[in-house]
């Protein structure tokens, strides 16, 4: 299975990578882009056919080691 997770920074949370890139933008003159916020896409290939059982272990994943649950959200999608 494929599995996509997807992790932000929790509302609140200084972004200065998002920042620099809102200041890069307007500076280009891309003036409608109001905010930025940086994330990142993490790609899993699980040998795993249950879909319920790929969630869990995921979830667990995230939990563990993939997202800073103290200052990140994160999304799991699973494609067959």
């Amino acid at each position: 299975m494929k599995v996509i997770v997807n992790i932000q920074l929790k509302e609140g949370v200084l972004d200065p990578q998002g920042k620099a890139v809102h200041h890069a933008l307007l500076a280009l003159q891309f003036n409608e882009v109001q905010n930025v916020r940086i994330g990142k896409q993490i790609i899993l290939h699980v040998e795993e056919n249950d879909k319920e059982k790929t969630l869990k272990r995921v979830k667990e994943m995230c939990e563990e080691l993939l997202a800073n649950t103290v200052i990140e959200t994160y999304s799991i999608d699973i494609e067959n």
